[in-house]
């Protein structure tokens, strides 16, 4: 788990969360960094993929349990758990997106904020 609570708020989020995709076996975590671009919906996108739509599942009830464990937050809204092709979290400074692969690849939201900072994080 992520102890280093010194961290802003919304980096600290971010870690939970990459540390709960992480626990799940989620493919190409990436974080874009959101806080220096003038329309910035938040401070951070967490974004990951999985091969199947249980296991998209599985990496989006981790992040909320990391992120529950560790700070007592829900996420403000969540999307797509229906069909669990694209689940998005919505913590309000950070939103994780779990895609299935080809819908990663064919939304493209890493193109998207192309002026982002990008950090790379290896899967577990």
């Amino acid at each position: 788990m992520i102890k280093n609570k010194a961290l802003n708020e919304s980096s600290y989020l971010s870690e939970l969360a990459i540390h709960g995709i992480q626990e799940k076996k989620g493919n190409d975590i990436v974080r874009l960094d959101l806080r220096n671009l003038k329309s910035s919906v938040s401070d951070y996108f967490v974004i990951c993929h999985a091969d199947s739509g249980t296991q998209v599942k599985a990496i989006a009830n981790s992040i909320e349990d990391e992120i529950f464990k560790a700070t007592g937050q829900d996420p403000w809204r969540k999307e797509g758990l229906e069909h669990a092709e694209w689940i998005l979290l919505d913590y309000v400074d950070i939103v994780v997106h779990i895609f299935k692969t080809e819908k990663r690849e064919f939304y493209g939201v890493e193109d998207l904020w192309g002026d982002a900072e990008i950090k790379y994080y290896k899967s577990a």
